[in-house]
C-alpha cells in the first residue's frame, strides 16, 4: 500500500533531476562543444569545466557526507570545491566528470527512496543536518549552478 511519505520521496526522486522550472543538468552539459569547455566569457568567472567540476565535487561531498558512517568534512571553501585549471585535461576527463554527476545524482535518488526516515540527522551531521536537508541542497545547488552553465553556453553562443 502507497504511504503518504512516499509522494513526498518521490517528489524528492524527481526534483534531483527535473526540468519543470529549467534546464536539466543533463541537457546544460550536453553537445558543449570541446574548444569552448573552458572559455569564460566576458564578465563570467567561471568555465564550463569549472562549473560541472564544482557541480561534481559538491554533489559527491553531500552523497559522501549522507552514506558514510565515518565521514569527515576535509574540504577547504573555496580551493577543494573548484578544480584548478578553468578546462578539462581533455574529453575524457569532461566525460569521466559528467558520468560521475549522473552516479551521484542516481545515488542521491536512490537514498531518497530507501533511507528510513527521511527528516533523521545524517550521523556525522549536526542536528539540522537531516537527509531531506542533504537531498534538497544537493538539488538546489546542481538547478544554481545549472543555470550558469546555460548562461556561459549562450555567452558563448553554444546554447540553442
Amino acid at each position: 500500500m502507497r504511504q503518504p511519505h512516499d509522494a513526498v520521496r518521490e517528489h524528492l526522486v524527481r526534483v534531483l533531476d527535473w526540468e519543470d522550472a529549467h534546464v536539466t543538468f543533463d541537457k546544460a552539459v550536453a553537445g558543449i562543444p570541446p574548444e569552448t569547455r573552458g572559455t569564460r566569457p566576458p564578465g563570467f568567472e567561471h568555465s564550463s569545466w569549472q562549473l560541472l567540476e564544482h557541480i561534481r565535487i559538491a554533489q559527491d561531498d553531500i552523497l559522501d557526507f549522507c552514506v558514510n558512517a565515518t565521514y569527515e568534512h576535509n574540504l577547504t571553501w573555496p580551493d577543494d570545491y573548484w578544480p584548478p585549471t578553468p578546462a578539462p585535461a581533455n574529453a575524457a576527463a569532461w566525460d569521466a566528470s559528467i558520468a560521475a554527476c549522473t552516479r551521484s545524482r542516481e545515488r542521491l535518488q536512490q537514498l531518497a527512496r530507501e533511507i528510513d526516515d527521511l527528516a533523521a540527522t545524517v550521523p556525522t551531521g549536526k542536528a539540522n543536518h537531516t537527509y531531506l536537508r542533504a537531498i534538497l541542497l544537493a538539488a538546489d545547488h546542481v538547478a544554481y549552478h545549472v543555470g550558469q552553465i546555460v548562461s556561459v553556453r549562450k555567452a558563448l553562443g553554444v546554447w540553442g
